[in-house]
C-alpha cells in the first residue's frame, strides 16, 4: 500500500511514532481509497456512505458510456460492495476451522 506519510528514518522519541501513528490512522480511515472496499475510505464504509457513494459512481460511469459508448470495450466496474469483509481473511478462516474442529 502507497502512503505517503511513511518515516524516512526511525522515530527520535516515543512522542514523535505517536504522532506519526495518528496522522497515519487519519489518513487511513478518512482518506485511503480501500481496494478491498471498492475504493471508499473505510471511514465511509463503517458510517455507512458507501453504498451512496458507490451508487452515484455507477451512474456517473453509466452517463458516460451513453454518451461515448465508442470508448467502451466491456461492462463498467463491479461495484456492488461485499456485505462483510476482513482484515485479514485468511487467519479469519483459519480461527473459524479451528473452533469448528473443537
Amino acid at each position: 500500500m502507497y502512503c505517503p506519510l511513511w518515516p524516512e528514518r526511525p522515530f527520535d522519541m516515543l512522542e514523535q511514532a505517536k504522532i506519526w501513528a495518528n496522522r497515519f490512522l487519519d489518513w487511513y480511515n478518512h482518506q485511503h481509497r480501500h481496494r478491498a472496499l471498492k475504493f471508499v475510505p473505510p471511514a465511509q464504509r463503517h458510517a455507512g456512505q458507501a453504498e451512496k457513494l458507490l451508487k452515484r459512481r455507477i451512474d456517473l460511469h453509466e452517463v458516460a458510456r451513453a454518451r461515448q459508448s465508442e470508448r467502451w470495450s466491456g461492462n463498467i466496474r463491479n461495484w456492488p460492495l461485499a456485505p462483510i469483509t476482513y482484515l485479514n481473511p485468511e487467519l479469519d478462516m483459519v480461527l473459524k476451522q479451528t473452533s469448528n474442529a473443537a
